[in-house]
């Protein structure tokens, strides 16, 4: 049911570097971190680019969105000064370089989908078809452990990924477990429940693994927490302490 690492660095460095750029990437590598967790979203050109916020201000300096910016012009703008001198001039990557990047380190991906208003679909599908086509070797292999996973708080983000690449795993997020939730997985065809542990139950964790699903949580920066609910059965979750959970952690 969790054919995928249990452990996972979130945006990549966690707490260590700055969020969603390639020295995050690192970071996670020199903890022994091999899965990450990381944000897609389009730019004004249709190319999906690693970044969280849709509004310029808090990693990116500066008035503007992605959403309104060329791909390349975002190549050029620093995603690291917000966190440390050391960083300055830490670009926004294109999707497609931290794909290279995560192949060449053998790190798992769990790739969210994070449209900007109004690109739900097209964001979807795009990251999906660049996910499949970048991954076909691994997906003609038949191994699920060595798929990303695509996940998304947009239904229709992720309809449109399962619509374009059928064949890559998808994780439906959600913030607070709805009535709803079995009903809506099932449409998607999704193969895991990503939600936040601050609103998990053990009753909603037995729910949902009872019903065949992973269940996989963010973010969990505090190691008890951690133990916590994977004694509810919790599958695996994202972590901004990589210097405090590891990889290995039980």
């Amino acid at each position: 049911m969790w054919p995928y690492p249990k452990i996972v660095a979130h945006r990549g460095g966690g707490t260590l570097a700055p969020e969603n750029t390639v020295a995050g990437l690192r970071a996670g590598v020199a903890y022994g971190f091999r899965a990450v967790e990381f944000d897609v979203m389009l730019s004004r050109d249709g190319i999906g680019m690693v970044v969280h916020d849709p509004a310029f201000g808090r990693t990116i300096a500066g008035q503007g969105s992605v959403a309104q910016t060329d791909a390349v012009d975002l190549a050029a703008m620093d995603a690291g000064s917000w966190f440390g001198a050391e960083f300055r001039d830490e670009p926004v990557p294109f999707f497609t370089q931290f794909i290279d990047y995560c192949k060449a380190q053998r790190i798992w991906m769990n790739v969210e989908i994070k449209p900007a208003d109004g690109f739900e679909a097209e964001t979807g599908a795009w990251v999906a078809k660049i996910t499949r086509d970048n991954y076909a070797g691994e997906l003609a292999g038949g191994d699920p452990a060595g798929y990303p996973l695509l996940s998304s708080f947009s239904f229709d983000a992720l309809a449109a990924a399962r619509d374009a690449a059928p064949e890559l795993p998808r994780g439906y997020l959600l913030d607070k477990i709805p009535a709803d939730w079995q009903a809506q997985a099932k449409q998607l065809g999704a193969v895991a429940i990503h939600t936040n542990q601050k609103q998990l139950t053990p009753a909603l964790a037995a729910q949902i693994k009872a019903a065949g699903y992973g269940l996989f949580c963010y973010t969990v920066n505090d190691p008890a927490r951690g133990r916590e609910i994977l004694s509810w059965g919790v599958d695996g979750f994202c972590t901004d302490r990589i210097d405090l959970i590891g990889p290995a952690f039980t």
